[in-house]
């Protein structure tokens, strides 16, 4: 069966002291369901997982026991070429997705050619109760929207998402930092008006002024519009 051939290969792969580094930057994961495997190798597995042909098993074999098998079946969604197939699979995954890590780097190259598709789902993933579900959405936003298919009214979507949670708030943040960037002019009202909540605001200034994107005048500017909390 490809889902326990899998778990043994990823267990022969372990790195107890590439674990121990994992358990620390994934608080939220418990550490015995962590492993240990350095990201490039998990990369490389999918690349070879993606060829066999009983590949829907380990996809929808869920929920998944150890945060590698989460990662691998991030990066196969990530590899899938054919859009339907990707997006089916990426919807059946993403309430299984408990980790910033996860949900970061699970990025399917075969959006880049479904722009229209692709906002359909954004704006419901943003609207989800599910916390990385969420970030998910923001993220694709921030990735696929703020180039040549930007529009004012994304930025729009991103402030208007309301949440406790602390990852969807540093996604918001982080959105808006790399929009000041690419946007700026489009996007600098939404600083200079508070239109964010305080820690969201100036969680977007901090990340904006250790951008290299951002000249110096802009960022001594953004300084003057730290809040006070």
């Amino acid at each position: 069966m490809i889902t326990d051939d899998i778990r043994q290969k990823l267990l022969e792969m372990q790195d107890p002291d590439y674990r121990e580094f994992l358990i620390k930057l994934i608080p939220s994961v418990i550490p015995d369901r962590v492993i240990g495997i350095r990201t490039p190798e998990l990369r490389k597995l999918a690349k070879e997982i993606l060829k066999r042909e009983d590949l829907s098993d380990f996809l929808n074999d869920l929920p998944h026991t150890f945060f590698e098998e989460n990662q691998l079946h991030a990066f196969v969604i990530s590899g899938m070429k054919d859009y339907d197939a990707c997006m089916s699979a990426l919807e059946r995954f993403l309430p299984y997705v408990d980790n910033w890590a996860t949900c970061d780097q699970m990025s399917p190259k075969v959006f880049k050619k479904h722009k229209s598709e692709l906002m359909e789902h954004i704006r419901c993933w943003i609207a989800s109760d599910e916390c990385y579900t969420v970030r998910f959405g923001i993220g694709m936003l921030m990735e696929h929207f703020l180039d040549d298919d930007f529009v004012p009214a994304y930025s729009e979507m991103a402030a208007a998402v309301v949440s406790e949670e602390y990852y969807v708030r540093m996604m918001i943040a982080w959105y808006f930092a790399t929009a000041l960037a690419k946007q700026y002019d489009a996007v600098i009202p939404y600083i200079e008006e508070n239109r964010l909540d305080s820690w969201t605001h100036n969680k977007t200034i901090r990340k904006a002024i250790e951008s290299y994107r951002i000249d110096p005048d802009k960022k001594a500017y953004l300084r003057s519009l730290v809040r006070n909390t």
